[in-house]
């Protein structure tokens, strides 16, 4: 007869195996053996942008409409440009920063201001932890850098991980299904997965959740109790004798 041991919320996941039979569960933390990484591809050209910044001004004809210009605040009488809600003589839409005309060319704004992509990549846009080529669109903030959505892959698969939840191994980072497939392990009594941060204990040759660890027949909790086990299921006193599994 042993007693089942609760053990502290865990800072990783518990090391497999131990003894069949009634013994004293343990805890500890894994670290399974890992399958191989295949090498990331190398670095693709520029990366096509998400939800790109980069906008372009709508040519407007002269008409009876006389807008006033969001730049010198003068009527306009003739062919006009609409950026950002506003109007604007074509040729005083420039960037603010190298005068260079946006007319015909993208641009883009930041905090109400206009930029050429030039002069807003060198001055605003994020690198690439990744390609290295500057961000023209979303960013993913993650592991202190920033990428391009389509350069975030998982050290697995090399897919995209996106905004979605990822675990790091060994300073890599895996998507959720590729963690737990390498390096989960799962509880015994209901073949979840037992994630950091998660209470567990080592009993019968097995992991399991602190609250899967019960009775195989009357379910009543086995932590902190004494236990017996018939064909590693674990049971109580009371049915320890009474019932054939």
């Amino acid at each position: 007869m042993t007693k089942a041991l609760k053990s502290p919320t865990s800072q990783g996941l518990p090391k497999p195996g131990g003894q069949m039979g009634q013994v004293a569960p343990s805890f500890g933390t894994v670290s399974a053996p890992k399958a191989p990484v295949p090498e990331r591809p190398v670095p693709r050209a520029h990366p096509k942008d998400e939800a790109s910044l980069v906008q372009r001004a709508e040519h407007m004809p002269a008409s009876t409409r006389t807008p006033m210009c969001a730049h010198c605040n003068l009527v306009i009488r003739g062919p006009f440009l609409v950026a950002m809600g506003k109007s604007w003589h074509p040729e005083e839409f420039t960037c603010a920063h190298c005068h260079s005309p946006l007319a015909d060319t993208g641009f883009v704004e930041e905090h109400g201001v206009v930029y050429c992509v030039q002069c807003y990549e060198e001055f605003f846009a994020p690198t690439c932890g990744r390609c290295q080529y500057k961000i023209l669109g979303e960013v993913i903030n993650a592991l202190k850098q920033t990428w391009h959505g389509s350069c975030f892959l998982c050290a697995s698969c090399q897919q995209p991980i996106g905004n979605n939840t990822f675990h790091l191994e060994d300073g890599e980072p895996y998507c959720e299904r590729d963690y737990y497939n390498l390096f989960g392990t799962s509880c015994r009594g209901c073949d979840f997965p037992i994630e950091a941060g998660d209470k567990f204990l080592e009993a019968l040759g097995g992991t399991w959740h602190d609250t899967c660890f019960v009775c195989a027949v009357c379910s009543t909790s086995l932590e902190g109790q004494a236990f017996f086990s018939k064909n590693g299921k674990p049971l109580c006193k009371k049915h320890a004798h009474t019932v054939k599994i």
